[in-house]
């Protein structure tokens, strides 16, 4: 192989793909990207662990082809340190893989595997059904659920996130089994029916790579306002989804389990509804937070008309006492919450205030914003804890 490669197209896609690759597998060759030329005038570089993969494909001035599996951590952080510019990748005998700066004498020199070692990745079928939805929306629906998946692995259902289309509605729901979020829009125009069960690992790599592709378009767009929104292409084929996002393909071999019956886990009514400050609550759970006791993290909310109190008490640390004015005229009541799991919540929103659905003390508490649309519906439910 001798080709010449821009750094800005190379870093871009090694960089994506070196989160995939997996270092502590017992098969070396995952610990590896892929490095292979494709017709006249392209590079494709991909990675995989067998359950989750990335692929792309560059453009390059190709003088021979070949392809090469070369350490992803090493490759990545060599091409960072090379001047902006053109690139060579040279292979040789013996898996040496040579990369030279065109522009100074600056070169590394990396051992590799013959690129026939790397496994083959998955393909979707040629009638998979494909979707489209807006990266703004699949980041939204990430960032407002990831944090609730469990990270027990032998809890395979709920280390995934349900990522479901039906009809006209897309949603994303997780739950470690002591909360659970689910967050999910309207597409206008779109009529789909898909189940997929994404495993955790997939589900940050997806958030990733969302969160560049829509700070890739929006530079690559510059002042651009009739610049079409990035978009992600979903394809559920056989036991595999697949995500295109960009120049680059996401695919996963999706769990298979039974998720929850989330439906009958979110309370359809509350019998106190509260109206916080969503900044105000954040800064006084984090202040309470501190005297809580390590092993729950616990707090009791104490709602009154007007207010709601946050106390923590732990025989290490003492006490903490702080409150939040709050637009409520109910009965009083205290229940017990772990502070974290509130903070998750509030901290994926940005609506300036939130609702605090509550009933007795035994019972879980729903959170959702306080301005709520009919495109977009968010719902949190946290479990109480005797404190």
């Amino acid at each position: 192989m001798d080709l010449t490669v821009t750094k800005r197209d190379i870093v871009r896609l090694v960089e994506r793909c070196q989160g995939v690759a997996d270092k502590k597998s017992t098969m070396p060759v995952l610990a590896n990207v892929l490095l292979s030329t494709q017709g006249t005038s392209e590079l494709r570089i991909a990675a995989t662990d067998l359950y989750v993969s990335v692929s792309g494909i560059i453009p390059v001035q190709i003088k021979k082809g070949g392809s090469i599996a070369v350490p992803a951590r090493d490759l990545y952080e060599r091409i960072k340190m090379m001047p902006d510019g053109p690139l060579q990748i040279v292979t040789g005998d013996g898996g040496l893989a040579k990369l030279k700066s065109a522009s100074s004498a600056r070169e590394y020199k990396l051992h590799g595997m013959p690129g026939d070692d790397f496994p083959s990745l998955p393909e979707p079928d040629a009638s998979a059904a494909t979707f489209e939805i807006e990266l703004d929306l699949l980041s939204t629906l990430i960032a407002r659920t990831h944090f609730s998946i469990s990270t027990d692995e032998t809890r395979a259902a709920l280390n995934s996130a349900l990522f479901e289309w039906d009809g006209d509605r897309v949603r994303m729901v997780t739950t470690d089994g002591h909360r659970l979020s689910k967050m999910e829009a309207t597409i206008e125009g779109m009529k789909a029916s898909a189940t997929m069960l994404v495993p955790l690992k997939a589900v940050r790599e997806l958030r990733a790579l969302s969160d560049r592709g829509r700070e890739d378009a929006s530079r690559d767009a510059g002042k651009d306002e009739t610049a079409q929104r990035p978009r992600a292409i979903v394809q559920q084929s056989g036991p595999n989804a697949f995500f295109q996002i960009g120049g680059v393909r996401f695919s996963v071999k999706l769990v298979d389990a039974q998720f929850p019956p989330y439906a009958q886990v979110i309370p359809q009514s509350t019998e106190r509804s509260v109206r916080l400050p969503r900044v105000a609550l954040i800064d006084a759970l984090k202040a309470v937070k501190l005297a809580a006791s390590d092993r729950t993290g616990g707090v009791r909310l104490e709602v009154s008309p007007g207010k709601v109190g946050i106390k923590s008490e732990s025989p290490e640390t003492g006490e903490a006492y702080d409150e939040v004015s709050a637009d409520y005229a109910g009965a009083p009541v205290t229940i017990g919450f772990n502070a974290q799991y509130f903070l998750d919540v509030l901290g994926s929103l940005d609506d300036d205030e939130i609702v605090l659905g509550i009933g007795g003390d035994l019972d879980p508490a729903v959170v959702r914003p306080a301005s709520e649309s009919a495109t977009r519906d968010f719902r949190a439910v946290i479990m109480p804890m005797r404190i």
